[in-house]
């Protein structure tokens, strides 16, 4: 078992105020298996210094949440389905943005305006990287933030990839969520927007998102049928018809490149 001073090499930041003693103890056990691959009911009862019917409840809960799992054989519990999951969910998200990278990095080149990498959850586009522009007038990344996927080009993109039934069950009401007055506010003026979409094979935003910026997009199949999307958002000062079908152009040629790079 670990030694205290091991112990406090896992703390990676100030203790909070307000500590939660049940949810450390549990979390202790979980990195326990940074040093060791299984972990008996007695081992975890010394290490935390608590009863083994706390120690049993602990573990009962880890096993209930699919964190731990218990050799039949052994009886000692090891880590579960769940902690690889997440593992390997992190992972493919760290992979997926190194491979997307030099297609970010090339549309950049090309075009010398903002390009973003964003993944579809839920009803939402998260976006995941991008390249600023170093123009002086340019649309800020949006690396990090999450917002409605019906208010922005990529997320229409990546909408477009579903079908009816899967539209219905991500938006089971009308109305939509609105971040601007330009934004798509209803699930049946989405839909004819998406059919518009497929036709063409990208998409725009004009300050749907925000008011100021435009954007085209295009939508990528990854591994396990994952939705990614890549774009280029320009100020609308500098929008117009024809940009918007040139940048519809390489960011398909791109999508195309970024898709044999993830499978």
């Amino acid at each position: 078992m670990l030694s205290p001073d091991e112990d406090d090499r896992s703390r990676y930041g100030p203790p909070p105020q307000y500590p939660i003693e049940s949810v450390d103890n549990a979390l202790r056990l979980l990195l326990l298996f940074e040093t060791q691959p299984s972990i008996r009911l007695t081992d975890a009862s010394k290490y935390l210094s608590v009863a083994s019917s706390t120690a049993h409840r602990l573990m009962g809960m880890l096993l209930y949440r699919g964190f731990v799992r218990q050799n039949p054989a052994t009886r000692a519990y090891e880590p579960g389905q769940a902690l690889g999951s997440i593992a390997f969910a992190i992972r493919r998200q760290v992979d997926v943005r190194t491979l997307a990278r030099p297609v970010l990095e090339e549309l950049y080149k090309e075009t010398g305006e903002t390009v973003h990498f964003a993944r579809l959850e839920g009803s939402d586009t998260h976006f995941l990287d991008a390249i600023e522009s170093s123009r002086a007038v340019r649309v800020g990344s949006r690396q990090g933030r999450t917002l409605p996927a019906n208010c922005t080009a990529t997320g229409k993109a990546m909408l477009s990839r579903l079908s009816n039934e899967q539209l219905h069950a991500l938006y089971p009401q009308e109305d939509l969520p609105r971040l601007t007055k330009a934004s798509i506010t209803s699930r049946t003026e989405l839909e004819t927007a998406l059919d518009e979409i497929r036709h063409t094979g990208y998409a725009t935003s004009h300050e749907e998102s925000e008011d100021g910026v435009t954007s085209v997009a295009v939508a990528v199949t990854g591994p396990s049928d994952a939705l990614y999307g890549i774009n280029v958002s320009v100020p609308a000062h500098r929008s117009s018809d024809r940009l918007a079908m040139e940048l519809g152009s390489r960011l398909q040629a791109a999508a195309a490149n970024l898709h044999g790079l993830l499978l």
